[in-house]
């Protein structure tokens, strides 16, 4: 027989305390029961699903134990998950007359006002409450708070609550983690780098600080500075893994890809294989003209993610810089076949086919370019660079007025326009439409001469090109 009045509470069946409920809620027990007991009973009855029976138990409970905060908490969160909002406040109201500083009602109160959408209503009460607390319990208000301010869209104020959690706890990590980003969403860059400055002088030891430092400065574009404080983060831990990739990204923005290729391969011995890392290895290999390197680190990141057709764009890339034009239609082709409304990809592989001398077929594919984004400039002069190589200058003057219609009167279309006229003899014509480019924007000019460089052999295209430039 078990000897329930000695029994150690933490081990009481929970079929010995229901009965022991049961004859006090019929009226047929004799003594009382532990709070602690009436808590279990109450949880029993709430993990059960029979919202019903733990209320009543309250009730009893509260009874015997009228001032208990843990019996009017666990009311309140019952009356919360039921959705009866105004029974919890009523019953978190009468917990504060006899508790007015626990933490879990503090919280309770403010998820059933956001429950309610009265964001504004907890952010007030959050920063009153805040007052109330001292230590780990007012870093968490602080930090619900945070997260509250958050759905007020009230973002300045979420970067100065977490700026007053790190002020108690340095080494927050929640705080840590999310300052730098609201810094940055709040243009309070330059803040967040004096309040890290002042975090790594007082603990020089702060991975996190360290890091959020480097990730203001390169905000700023500051990135021998952001460079300098990645390096002592990896110091203090040399497994900080995005620590890594944002000083191999600084490296790379300094076209230091030496350097960021040697902390690329630091971040694969100490992580996981990743499509990012490889790629950003593969545009380091790239930067630097070694594209069969940059095509085998490209092909590693497309084997962890081979739906990802940038990748392969970037792989038709190399050859084409190589000019490779076969290998480099078929990249883009595998790019354009994952993502087949991608304009990009059907210029390249039009580009590919013109260098290849299969006019035609180019054409279909600047035609789908241009089906794909009629209102971009450059899939209509691709076009139209095609149709003039190919001989169908009629066609090319018609498509001109087109894309005219679509992206307006843009300097491109005027030295196309001129271009197209000389060649069939239209030589007055075509002058007037060049001046009109050159009047627009001369840096365009290259448009025209590119078509064909005869073009500036001719004493009157020479002159009054000769006269925009000494404009």
């Amino acid at each position: 027989m078990y000897d329930d009045d000695n029994m150690d509470e933490e081990r009481r069946p929970i079929e010995v305390l229901i009965e022991r409920y049961e004859q006090i809620k019929n009226g047929d027990g004799a003594g009382m029961m532990d709070e602690e007991d009436y808590e279990r009973i109450i949880e029993y009855f709430f993990q059960n699903s029979n919202d019903a029976e733990a209320l009543l138990a309250c009730d009893i409970a509260a009874t015997y134990y009228p001032f208990s905060s843990a019996i009017l908490l666990l009311k309140a969160e019952i009356l919360t998950q039921t959705q009866k909002y105004g029974q919890a406040l009523n019953t978190l109201d009468d917990l504060e007359k006899y508790d007015n500083a626990n933490l879990g009602a503090v919280l309770l109160k403010s998820d059933i006002l956001l429950s309610q959408s009265k964001y504004e209503f907890a952010a007030s009460y959050l920063a009153e409450s805040a007052e109330k607390f001292e230590g780990k319990d007012k870093i968490e208000i602080l930090l619900e708070l945070a997260d509250v301010y958050d759905e007020c869209e009230s973002f300045e104020e979420v970067y100065r609550t977490l700026k007053q959690v790190l002020k108690l706890d340095s080494r927050n990590e929640e705080a840590l983690q999310k300052i730098s980003f609201w810094a940055e969403f709040t243009e309070q860059l330059e803040d967040c780098v004096q309040l890290h400055l002042q975090l790594t002088q007082e603990d020089p030891y702060s991975t996190l600080a360290w890091f959020n430092l480097g990730a203001c400065y390169q905000g700023l574009k500051k990135y021998e500075d952001a460079i300098d404080a990645y390096q002592y983060c990896v110091a203090i831990d040399e497994k900080f893994e995005f620590a890594y990739r944002n000083l191999a990204d600084a490296y790379m923005r300094l076209k230091q890809y030496d350097n960021a290729l040697e902390v690329l391969q630091k971040h694969l011995e100490i992580g996981k294989p990743e499509d990012v890392i490889f790629e950003a290895m593969g545009y380091c290999w790239e930067k630097q003209k070694n594209f069969s390197l940059a095509r085998h680190y490209y092909r590693q990141a497309s084997k962890l993610s081979p739906e990802d057709d940038v990748i392969f764009f970037k792989i038709g890339e190399t050859y084409s810089r190589e000019k490779d034009w076969e290998k480099a239609m078929k990249a883009y082709s595998v790019a354009l076949n994952i993502n087949k409304e991608n304009a990009t990809y059907c210029l390249a592989i039009g580009n590919c086919l013109m260098e290849m001398n299969v006019p035609n077929e180019a054409l279909l594919c600047y035609v789908n370019a241009v089906r794909l984004k009629p209102n971009v400039k450059t899939t209509w002069i691709a076009l139209i660079r095609g149709l003039f190589f190919a001989g169908h200058f009629e066609e090319a003057l018609t498509q001109l007025e087109v894309a005219k219609s679509n992206c307006g009167d843009k300097p491109d279309f005027y030295y196309l326009q001129a271009a197209v006229l000389f060649e069939i003899g239209k030589t007055k014509e075509a002058l007037v439409q060049l001046e009109n480019g050159l009047s627009g924007s001369i840096s365009r000019l290259k448009l025209f001469t590119q078509l064909n460089p005869d073009f500036i052999k001719r004493n009157a295209v020479a002159e009054l090109i000769s006269r925009y430039k000494k404009k």
